[in-house]
C-alpha cells in the first residue's frame, strides 16, 4: 500500500513593514508636518528677533504668512530632490490648496469669535423676555426684535417656497427648450443679482401706491425679502431636480402613471434633501437683511405679532440702530447690539441643522 504524504508546507512570510526615508525615493508621513513646524519656528525666531531690535509687537498676520511661503518653497524643493519633479509639483499645489483653505477661514473664524466674545456681555435672561418699551440706557432686551424676525421670514418663506418649486417644476418638467421657461431663466438670474435695497424700495413703492406713502408693515418686509429669496429658491431647486436620472421618470411613465404624479411621487422625494438645503440657503440669505426691512418694517421697540398692522423689528435693523443711535451708557447700547448679532448667528446656524435633518429624514434610503 503506497503512502502519500503532503508536501512539506513552506512557513508563513513574515510581515515587512515598510519604512520610507530621505533616500528611498518617497517622504516619510512626518516629513510636510515636521517641515511646517520647522518653518513655524524659524520663522517665529526670526519676527521674535525683528520685534525686540525694533521695539514693535509680533505680528502674527506677517509671521503665518512667511511661514506658508518658508513651507511651500521647503516641501518643495526637498520634494523634487528626493521624489522627483512631478511629486515635487504636486505637493505645491496641495500646500497652496490648504494656505488658501487657511485663508479663506480666517475671517470666517473671527468674525465667529468677535461675535462671540462680544455678545456673550449682553446676554441675560432680560434680553429673551423684555422688549426696549420706555427703556433709555441699561436694560431691556430684543424679544420683539426677535418675535419680528421670525414672523417675517416666516412669511416671507411662505411666499417664496412654493413659487420658487412650482417655478423650477415648469423649467424642468414643462418648459424645455421653450421660448417662456428661457425668459423666465434669464430673469431669474438677473434677479438673483439685484441690490436687497431695490427690493425693499420695491415693496415700498407697491404699498404705498394702494395706502399711501409712509406706511410701514411686517408684510411689507416679508415681500420685500421673498423677492430676494424667490430667485436663489428657484435655481438651486431647479439644479436638484435636473440630478433626477431621468429612468425614474421614464419607469413611472412606462406603468402608465400620470405625469404630475410621477412628480410628486418620484422626482420631487428623490431631489427633497436638495431641495431643503436650497430653502435654507435662501432664508440664510434674507434673514441678516437690514436695508429692505429699515424701508419696510421700520424700526419699533413695543411687541407686534400683527404682520399687517404697525411697524415690526427685525434683530439686524435692531443691531444696527442700538450701534449706530447709542445713547447713554454707550456700552449697554453696544452690548444689545452684539447681542443681536449672536442670536442672529444662532438662529442661522438652527435653520441649518434642521435642514440637515429633514434632508437625512426625507432622503430617498438607498438600502434595501
Amino acid at each position: 500500500m503506497t503512502t502519500v504524504t503532503a508536501p512539506p508546507q513552506a512557513p508563513p512570510p513574515s510581515v515587512v513593514r515598510e519604512h520610507h526615508g530621505l533616500t528611498s525615493g518617497r517622504l516619510p508621513r512626518w516629513a510636510p508636518w515636521g517641515m511646517l513646524g520647522a518653518s513655524a519656528a524659524l520663522t517665529a525666531l526670526v519676527f521674535a528677533v525683528l520685534a525686540m531690535a525694533g521695539d514693535a509687537g509680533f505680528s502674527i498676520a506677517g509671521w503665518a504668512v512667511v511661514t506658508a511661503l518658508v513651507y511651500l518653497i521647503l516641501i518643495t524643493a526637498v520634494s523634487s530632490v528626493v521624489e522627483g519633479r512631478r511629486k515635487g509639483v504636486d505637493r505645491l499645489v496641495t500646500g497652496v490648496v490648504a494656505v488658501a483653505f487657511g485663508v479663506a477661514m480666517v475671517p470666517l473664524v473671527s468674525v465667529a469669535w468677535t461675535v462671540l466674545v462680544n455678545g456673550i456681555a449682553g446676554i441675560n435672561a432680560e434680553f429673551f423676555t423684555s422688549s426696549m418699551r420706555n427703556v433709555v440706557g441699561e436694560g431691556g432686551g430684543a424679544l420683539h426684535a426677535i418675535v419680528g424676525t421670525l414672523l417675517i421670514t416666516l412669511a416671507a418663506a411662505v411666499i417664496s417656497i412654493p413659487i420658487g418649486i412650482f417655478t423650477a417644476i415648469y423649467l424642468v418638467e414643462y418648459g424645455a427648450g421653450k421660448r417662456l421657461a428661457n425668459g423666465i431663466t434669464f430673469l431669474v438670474d438677473v434677479m438673483t443679482g439685484i441690490p436687497s435695497i431695490v427690493a425693499g424700495l420695491f415693496a415700498y413703492a407697491l404699498f404705498a401706491l394702494f395706502l399711501g406713502p409712509g406706511i410701514r408693515m411686517g408684510i411689507m418686509g416679508s415681500i420685500a425679502l421673498s423677492v430676494l429669496m424667490i430667485p436663489v429658491v428657484v435655481r438651486s431647486s431647479e439644479e436638484m431636480l435636473r440630478l433626477v436620472p431621468n429612468e425614474l421618470r421614464e419607469a413611472a411613465y412606462a406603468l402608465g402613471v400620470p405625469k404630475w404624479l410621477t412628480i410628486t411621487k418620484v422626482v420631487l422625494p428623490t431631489s427633497i434633501a436638495g431641495i431643503t438645503t436650497g430653502v435654507m440657503l435662501s432664508i440664510s440669505r434674507v434673514i441678516g437683511e437690514t436695508a429692505p426691512l429699515l424701508l419696510t418694517a421700520g424700526v419699533a421697540t413695543s411687541m407686534n405679532y400683527n404682520l399687517f398692522e404697525g411697524r415690526m423689528m427685525t434683530l439686524p435693523v435692531f443691531a444696527y440702530t442700538q450701534y449706530m443711535n447709542a445713547g447713554i451708557p454707550v456700552q449697554a447700547y453696544h452690548d444689545r447690539a452684539w447681542a443681536a448679532a449672536l442670536i442672529l448667528i444662532l438662529i442661522v446656524m438652527l435653520l441649518n441643522l434642521v435642514a440637515r435633518l429633514v434632508a437625512k429624514i426625507f432622503s430617498p434610503k438607498l438600502g434595501r
